[in-house]
């Protein structure tokens, strides 16, 4: 299992990247989010975005990556945006920018219905 390290209060901790639910820009800080308390990393969501991208991760909006394992349902937006809920029922939205990113989230698609134009 993959896991992250960063520094925390002078530790350094390390966690395992499936406990991650989703990284989210908190001004020059991103919010590791798990179910429990979140982890506040002095980094930039495009940094993290690339560093966790092979493990997973995708972007979905210009604040807001997401643990791809992590998400649990999709649903479509009149605007042509979508919403995902994530284990836990959090919930985020995914901005036409990144709607393309939400093809990554299944390796197998089925149906009739086109996801994501």
């Amino acid at each position: 299992m993959p896991r992250i390290a960063f520094k925390a209060k002078g530790n350094i901790l390390l966690l395992d990247l499936a406990d991650i639910l989703a990284v989210q820009a908190e001004g020059n800080y991103v919010s590791l989010r798990r179910r429990t308390n979140p982890h506040l990393v002095h980094a930039s969501l495009s940094s993290m975005a690339e560093k966790l991208k092979p493990y997973g991760f995708i972007r979905i909006h210009r604040s807001v990556v997401v643990n791809i394992s992590a998400v649990e349902e999709i649903q479509p937006l009149p605007t042509g945006e979508y919403r995902l809920r994530v284990k836990g029922g959090k919930q985020y939205l995914v901005t036409r920018t990144y709607k393309h990113n939400l093809r990554d989230l299944a390796q197998l698609w089925v149906g009739s219905e086109r996801l994501c134009g």
